[in-house]
């Protein structure tokens, strides 16, 4: 079955949040690395977990309506699994650094590979929960396939 085209519009891109833990250990830091990288590669966008601890009303409201939201968390402690759930914020994504195989350690025992094997396993859907199905919400009525309401123009 071949893949339906993509559109080079943008429309249909999915829209996520990623919140890093961002502790104190290397795992932490790296959760912040990572998604920094993932911002720049057009992924999503990096979050603050702690404006989401403090309940900032914006951040709430757009992390419920996003398509995904991604939760890079460092150590099996899951802080920042922990404060998406209590204000309510449906996890798509979850990621523990500690089960990718990184060793928690000091805050400066990283690695550009370390970096890379997160991005990767975002990029692959590794950490995708199994209720987290992608949303169809862009029908746009028209037959160009991307679904995103250009007319087949993109």
């Amino acid at each position: 079955m071949a893949e339906a085209p993509s559109c080079s519009c943008g429309q249909n891109e999915k829209k996520r949040i990623i919140f890093p833990c961002a502790g104190q250990a290397n795992t932490g830091q790296l959760t912040n690395l990572a998604a920094i990288q993932l911002t720049e590669e057009g992924y999503g966008s990096i979050a603050c977990v702690a404006l989401l601890a403090i309940g900032s009303e914006g951040l709430v409201r757009n992390a419920k309506v996003v398509d995904e939201v991604v939760v890079l968390d460092g150590c099996p402690m899951l802080c920042a699994k922990k404060i998406a759930e209590a204000q309510g914020v449906p996890v798509g994504q979850h990621l523990i650094l500690t089960e990718l195989g990184i060793t928690k350690g000091p805050s400066k025992d990283y690695t550009q590979d370390d970096v890379e094997k997160i991005v990767a396993a975002c990029w692959k859907g590794e950490g995708r929960t199994k209720t987290a199905a992608p949303p169809d919400k862009k029908s746009g009525g028209n037959n160009s396939g991307c679904g995103c309401g250009c007319g087949g123009t993109c």
